[in-house]
Order: C-alpha cells, then structure tokens, then sequence
C-alpha cells in the first residue's frame, strides 16, 4: 500500500526522542518514576499550574478528572447530579461523566468556532449542574473565562477537557488552566506526542492529592508526606478510596520531555500551516473554516476543518480527497448524540444541536503537522477546484 499524499498523522518523534527511549530501557527504570516526576515539573510549569499528574493517556486524564471531583465533592455513585458538556468532542469527554453517576446537559457549538458559547452553557446549567466541562476544540480556544466565570456564579467545578489544544492561549493564559482542573492529551498526533500519554494540572492542592490516589490503586503510597485526605500516616500499602491503574511509563515522559522543549517551534510551524490554509481555502462559498472567537484567542490548530453546506457536498468532495491520497476524517468525535452510545447514557439537549449535527453529517478535517505542509495544501486546493 503507498503511503498517502498527505497523512492524517505523523510521527513528529526524532533522534532525540529515540535516544532518551533507549536511555531510559538500558537504566532498566521502566515504570513511573523520576522522568514522570520531572516531566510534570517541567509540564506544569510550561502551562503555568502549581501542580501536574502525569498518566497513560488523555482519555485518562479526563477519567481522573472526573474522579477526583467526584471525590471531592463527596457524592455517592448514583447521586443523579448532571454535567454540562458540549455536543462536539471526543467519545472520553462523555463516558468519564457516566461512570461517576452524572447526567448530561449537552449544549450545541458555535458553527464557526466548533466550540460551545458561554451564552449556551449559561442556558444549559440546571438547578442539578454540578460540573461545566469546557472543550477546547481542535486547538481553538473556548470561551473559557466566561465558562470560569459562569461556574463559580453557580458554585459549581469547571474541568476543561483541553486534550487537543496544549499551546493554545486565550488573553495570554494557557488553556487548560481556568478550571479547576485541566486535561491534556500526548497522544501520537497530538502537539506534544509520547506515544500514549496525558497529563492532569490544577492549582488546588487537595485536587493534586485525590489525582495522586486516585492514580494509583486509590492508595497512600504516592501521596506527599502526610496524606491530609484523611489525615492517616502514608504507608505503602494503605488504600483510602476506589482507584485505578493510571500509570505512566518512564520512556513515555523522558520522550515528553524532549517534544516539551520543542513545543516552540512546533507551534510555529503548526501556525504558519494554518495561514497557509486559510490563505488557499477562506472565503469560498463552498464550505465554511473553523476560526477563533476573537483576536484575543490564540489558537494552535490540531487540524484544518472544511464543513460544506450539505452531506452530498461533502461526500463529493470527500471522494476527490481520497482519490488524491489526502487522509480525513469525521471533526473530532463529530455530534455526540449521532453515535449509538449516546443510548447508553442519561442526556438531554435542551435547546438542540442541530449546528452540531451539520458538523458531524457536513465536515470534514485533514491533519495539521509541524512541518511545512504548504505543498499539500496547494495541492489540496487543486483537486477541490
């Protein structure tokens, strides 16, 4: 089989990353230790959070975020509390919520920006709302400090499911840090890629000590000198709470060590990427671009979206990017509640998704990667005409 013209994803690792891999195999120190240690200092201090918990995937991330609000709001496991979430991410923004017991309100997204209003979550937040889960689509920053605002008029918590936009800024501030808790994702085509991987920040040190339970077995053994969760000497092996096996290897956060140092210039050209696109494919009629809410959102695009006006149009244009060797795919997790899983949760939408539902029927993406893909993209520009 011939390898595409243009990729959905690529492996951004080089000889740095391969190098720091086998370093760590010949050390023979292969699970969590002093690289993931390392790793989230230097993580959370790239963001700018007071404290990171690195794990084996942003699927997980988001798993462990939901968990440690869980816990530290003291619900009980059928509490029939709900969450707000937006109607387009990813299938693990949603199952998390589910399996700690809470209902979804489920908002519709912006047609442009792809990510939900504050205006929408606002309508959405019900007399039961105990969470806001902001999501920052495909590197676009969300209205998230409305979002910050609007949960802490409600006393309610705010994570921000950020696994697609690590770089991304809005006002200067990295997003993924304006709730309570922020997730990330490093997986394989994601801005920084240890393979598998994801990280849990937050500035709050008791939602730091619930992560580091709740991380490993829900025991004590990782916990900071005394565990102040309840207030009982360490020890190896005393388990507090329901926990996981969330653990990350040391090769993945010695080669996430590497890709953090090289974050700068990924961003750059993932950038010029992006105004290379916007100059090829704005302002046609045929289709419509993801773009920010303002100037004042600084976004990192994880990919370049085209929505067109209707399925058959889509499907034309599809079948002319396949012939070309473009790989693309469905935009994030397109509409939530067009899968079959959405049978297995308790949702409502109370206003509708129907911008949603077009995007999941009507779009489209192809892959942004941190080197230049000008050539591609020209050509991509060919073959829709």
């Amino acid at each position: 089989m011939t390898q595409p013209f243009w990729p959905t994803a690529v492996n951004s690792w080089g000889d740095a990353e391969r190098e720091v891999a086998h370093r760590v195999i010949d050390s023979g120190n292969i699970t969590m230790g002093e690289e993931v240690a390392q790793f989230e200092r230097e993580f959370a201090a790239y963001v700018g959070a007071k404290y990171a918990v690195m794990v084996n995937s942003g699927s997980s991330a988001n798993l462990l975020a939901v968990a440690v609000a869980h816990e530290f709001l003291g619900l009980p496991l059928n509490h029939g509390f709900d969450a707000v979430v937006p109607a387009v991410a990813w299938a693990t923004t949603y199952a998390p919520l589910a399996q700690h017991g809470f209902g979804l309100r489920v908002t519709d997204v912006d047609p442009l920006t792809l990510n939900a209003s504050a205006r929408m979550v606002e309508e959405c937040i019900g007399t039961q709302t105990r969470l806001i889960v902001g999501v920052s689509v495909l590197g676009n920053p969300a209205p998230l400090g409305e979002m910050r605002r609007l949960a802490d008029a409600h006393k309610i918590m705010l994570i921000e499911d950020n696994c697609e936009s690590l770089g991304s800024r809005l006002g200067g501030k990295q997003c993924g840090t304006f709730g309570d808790i922020g997730t990330f994702s490093t997986f394989f085509s994601h801005q920084v890629s240890t393979g598998e991987g994801g990280m849990l920040v937050t500035d709050n040190g008791d939602l730091w000590r619930f992560a580091l339970c709740l991380r490993a077995h829900g025991w004590t053994r990782n916990l900071p000198q005394e565990d102040v969760l309840g207030g009982l000497p360490r020890g190896d092996y005393r388990f507090l709470i329901p926990g996981y096996n969330l653990r990350p290897t040391e090769i993945a956060a010695a080669v996430g060590r590497v890709q953090l140092r090289r974050l700068p210039f990924m961003i750059e050209q993932r950038l010029r990427n992006w105004g290379c696109f916007t100059y090829h494919f704005a302002n046609d009629e045929r289709w419509t671009l993801q773009r920010p809410m303002s100037a004042n959102a600084g976004m990192v695009p994880f990919a370049f979206t085209l929505v067109f006006p209707s399925p058959e149009a889509k499907a034309e244009a599809s079948a002319k990017l396949w012939a070309a060797g473009i790989e693309h795919r469905m935009i994030t997790g397109g509409c939530f509640t067009e899968h079959p899983a959405a049978a297995c949760y308790r949702w409502a939408a109370p206003e509708g998704v129907e911008n949603a539902k077009k995007i999941h029927y009507c779009g489209l993406f192809v892959g942004n990667h941190a080197v230049d893909l000008s050539e591609q993209i020209a050509h991509m520009r060919e073959v829709l005409g």
